[in-house]
């Protein structure tokens, strides 16, 4: 079959190709197809098709490398089911030593609380203590995201600039929106004129460097109802949560095969709702889940893929240099 005249939509042909290069059987492919109201004969005939183009003979020659990767990242997860890698953890009061054996150097995330006790954001931090000390203030938010599903991927097209007070009338007004959200791509931080609030924070002793530099940390704030995309970053984090509850969803950095990744660091994966036909080795994953309160910390090891959503109005706040024996600060990945 001509590749340019086929009937089939070029979004269908590309998932075609890619799920047969993943192995997906041919059946379950097609009664996919099928059930999307593509004929049956175009859809073996698109098979067929796809199988003897030798762009995709080459790209089988690839997914078969991938594929010994994958088993052995299978393993892995075996590994960690075994160990109790099923279960998010939740500890209190945990030394720093153990922080980075267990955790840190162990590749596992963590829930941790009793962190944040002394930070004076937590008694502090709300919208009107925003608005009295900051208002006039100019901050950079993203703005349209619901209009634009690659919001997150290309967040250049939705920067916007309003006073303080602007936004914070926003977030009061929404009841649930995923539209307009600060996060740690705005770079509040380094601005003057909210590096006040960096006062009411806390380095965890121990854990994260005491000298909370604008470029150590970020800021997240929006209304209830904002999401984070299913993604990994590139280097170690320990998110805290200051105000508002944020549901958390967790998969292995090593189940990677599981998410569907997209544009390097994304996954074509709405963890919120996964669609198991679009994406079947999703439903394979480990997915760990918690919801953290107000004062909780997680830590979120570099290259485990997260999606997160505001429950409420929400302040949660980052840090990425950690106080690492040997004094690696600032791991990151190449990928």
């Amino acid at each position: 079959m001509n590749e340019d005249k086929s009937p089939l939509r070029p979004e269908w042909r590309q998932w075609l190709a890619e799920n047969l290069a993943l192995g997906v059987k041919e059946e379950d492919v097609q009664q996919v197809l099928v059930a999307a109201g593509v004929d049956p004969a175009l859809a073996r005939a698109e098979m067929a098709a796809v199988g003897e183009h030798p762009y995709f003979k080459a790209c089988l020659q690839v997914a078969r490398h991938f594929g010994w990767l994958e088993s052995l990242m299978d393993v892995y997860s075996e590994l960690r089911a075994q160990d109790g890698g099923r279960e998010l953890e939740v500890r209190e009061g945990i030394a720093p030593e153990e922080f980075f054996q267990r955790y840190y150097f162990g590749h596992r995330p963590v829930v941790l609380r009793g962190m944040m006790a002394d930070w004076p954001a937590l008694t502090r931090w709300s919208l009107p203590y925003f608005r009295e000390r900051f208002g006039p203030v100019e901050v950079e938010v993203m703005v349209g995201r619901d209009a634009n599903p690659e919001h997150a991927a290309l967040q250049d097209r939705h920067r916007a600039r309003m006073s303080f007070a602007a936004f914070l009338d926003k977030v009061e007004a929404a009841e649930q929106t995923n539209d307009f959200y600060m996060v740690p791509r705005n770079d509040n931080w380094r601005r003057d004129g909210l590096s006040p609030l960096r006062e009411d924070l806390r380095a965890p002793r121990g854990i994260i460097d005491p000298g909370l530099q604008p470029d150590m940390m970020t800021l997240l704030l929006g209304p209830a109802g904002t999401v984070t995309p299913l993604h990994h970053d590139n280097m170690n984090i320990l998110l805290g949560q200051v105000l508002g509850r944020k549901q958390v969803r967790l998969v292995p950095s090593f189940e990677r095969h599981r998410v569907y990744p997209h544009r390097g660091t994304f996954s074509h994966v709405d963890a919120g709702r996964p669609d198991l036909v679009a994406h079947p080795l999703f439903a394979e994953a480990t997915v760990l889940e918690t919801v953290l309160e107000p004062g909780d910390m997680v830590f979120l090891p570099v290259g485990w893929w997260h999606w997160v959503k505001a429950l409420d109005v929400s302040a949660s706040v980052t840090f990425h240099h950690f106080l690492v024996p040997g004094g690696n600060t600032h791991l990151e990945a190449p990928f």
